[in-house]
């Protein structure tokens, strides 16, 4: 996959209208619908700024949560149209309907250095659909497109892919950080380059232990998937989660790691409690150690100690996924030591989205990090070596 990509610094953006598609799913407050976390807004206003003081005429748009092709009042941008105008200190108009009558008034009205924003894409079905009708109408708004929402890239909808086919296209600032940042370490990274792979199933990250085999030096696993990769080694791991139907496949990647000379490190010993809850009973045992009716819930001291030890070696870190059931803080403690651990290494780290970031946001170790990516299923994509469909229809530089 090509991680070079035209980018806004290649476009003639004065006096033109402009479709940026951007992030902003916003996390909304359930009761008040305030917004609790303005990060994705905020993520946007370089590219936002960029467009606007080179005299482009910018038309927003985004989804918000999951209306599934309706309209839901709940989920409308208006909020974050309000919020957006403060941010940049300006008047950001907003188009009740999305690419409908009132959004071509609105964007024929703009002048040079001006913006709105359009309603919830995904209130009309034919956005997910990646419809070629709702595509093409949508790029009737504009005479060039943005892609800066890499939290969508790796989604083949209209917003993403469709309008592509009818307008020039360009990466904004965002998506362009994301896909040199991860492509250099992943193409040419500062070795050692050391993965470190958590979260509950193997099944979800099959691609990225295969993909990163080939490319890192050590791939440190753990989370729920480590004792799927346990049972595989003949280990008994009691009532902790494990998916029997991919035992085949952990004893694979084991072979494929030492074929090709990957060292893939697997936990020493394990946190287990007596059941699955935050004040459950709480042991530490060895990796032979864990009782029929206990179940691992995050990785033992001696394992953390061995993971910051590979850490501190490091050249290039790449972190996704968390190392136990971190929400409970019992057994938080493996995803603290390998969040803190990064925050103290010299080493290019960088974090993939999902629960990895939330851990580092929620420590307080974000501004320490390299890279934090903005998308977690696209970091994903990016990880397992998949050519996403909302980069891979930008040309290439």
């Amino acid at each position: 996959m090509k991680y070079e990509k035209t980018t806004i610094r290649d476009a003639e953006v004065f006096g033109k209208r402009i479709l940026l598609r951007c992030d902003f799913n916003v996390p909304l407050d359930k009761e008040s619908g305030e917004i609790t976390s303005d990060k994705r807004i905020v993520a946007s206003i370089p590219t936002i700024k960029y467009l606007l003081e080179r005299g482009g005429r910018v038309i927003v748009c985004s989804h918000l949560g999951k209306p599934k092709g309706e309209v839901k009042p709940e989920l409308s941008l208006k909020i974050v149209a309000n919020r957006l105008s403060e941010l940049l200190g300006m008047p950001v108009a907003f188009a009740a309907d999305v690419a409908g009558q009132e959004s071509k008034r609105l964007s024929q009205a703009l002048e040079n250095g001006q913006i709105m924003l359009i309603e919830n894409l995904r209130f009309d079905p034919d956005e997910t659909k990646n419809d070629p009708d709702f595509a093409r109408r949508l790029s009737e708004l504009a005479e060039l497109y943005v892609s800066d929402a890499f939290g969508t890239v790796h989604r083949a909808h209209a917003s993403t892919v469709g309008v592509a086919s009818y307008l020039p296209a360009y990466a904004g600032f965002l998506v362009e950080k994301e896909l040199s940042v991860m492509g250099k370490a992943l193409e040419a990274p500062r070795r050692p380059f050391v993965a470190i792979l958590g979260g509950s199933k193997v099944s979800d990250k099959i691609g990225v232990i295969s993909n990163l085999i080939d490319k890192a030096d050590t791939i440190l696993i753990g989370g729920g998937m480590s004792y799927t990769f346990m049972k595989a080694m003949g280990l008994e791991v009691g009532k902790s989660l494990m998916e029997a139907d991919k035992i085949t496949l952990a004893k694979e990647l084991i072979e494929k790691a030492k074929a090709k000379g990957t060292e893939l490190v697997l936990p020493m010993d394990y946190a287990i409690g007596s059941h699955f809850a935050p004040d459950c009973e709480k042991k530490i045992v060895s990796k032979e150690e864990i009782p029929a009716d206990w179940m691992g819930l995050d990785i033992g001291g001696e394992t953390i100690k061995l993971y910051q030890e590979k850490i501190k070696t490091a050249g290039t870190v790449i972190w996704n996924g968390p190392m136990g059931v971190f929400e409970f803080p019992a057994f938080a403690d493996g995803t603290n030591a390998v969040a803190k651990a990064l925050s103290e290494s010299d080493a290019v780290t960088i974090v993939g989205g999902g629960d990895s970031a939330a851990a580092v946001e929620q420590m307080g170790y974000a501004d320490k990090m390299t890279h934090i990516s903005t998308g977690g299923g696209a970091s994903l994509g990016l990880l397992e070596g998949r050519e996403l469909a909302g980069i891979a229809c930008l040309p290439d530089k």
